[in-house]
């Protein structure tokens, strides 16, 4: 990927990560995934009192382009950090979860994760690096 289309995409997190809700944690998070079309879908992350219902930015993004029917993506960008803050002062990586959803729908050698801290400050990664020997449809036969 080019580093201006990371900067775009890196972004549009940090500008999806001001909508999160988060009153529990505190903890505001971002997303935005790139189609390979350019298409781009954000997400934030949305906490609810019973924490298992909480759904991470990532996997919002994903959702809301998938049920947009998209099945076609090269890269996800994620922003976080305490909410009070202007911007992330630390990396923040996906979690376990959003890590097996993205091996759902992703390549593990072409899909890039983008972990943000600023539109010029970011670690790029490949999901393969992320999630070694994922669980997929391949486990299934």
């Amino acid at each position: 990927m080019e580093d201006q289309q990371i900067a775009m995409l890196a972004g549009k997190a940090l500008e999806a990560r001001k909508l999160s809700y988060c009153p529990y944690s505190g903890f505001a998070v971002g997303a935005a995934l790139l189609c390979r079309d350019g298409t781009v879908y954000t997400g934030c992350n949305i906490e609810n009192s019973a924490f298992s219902a909480t759904v991470c930015a990532e996997r919002t993004a994903i959702f809301k382009a998938v049920s947009e029917g998209r099945r076609d993506f090269a890269a996800l960008a994620v922003a976080g950090g305490k909410r009070d803050e202007e911007s992330p002062t630390d990396y923040c990586m996906p979690c376990g979860v959003c890590r097996q959803v993205m091996a759902e729908f992703c390549s593990p050698a072409e899909f890039t994760v983008i972990s943000v801290k600023s539109t010029g400050d970011y670690r790029s990664y490949k999901l393969g690096e992320l999630l070694p020997g994922a669980f997929g449809a391949a486990s299934m036969k």
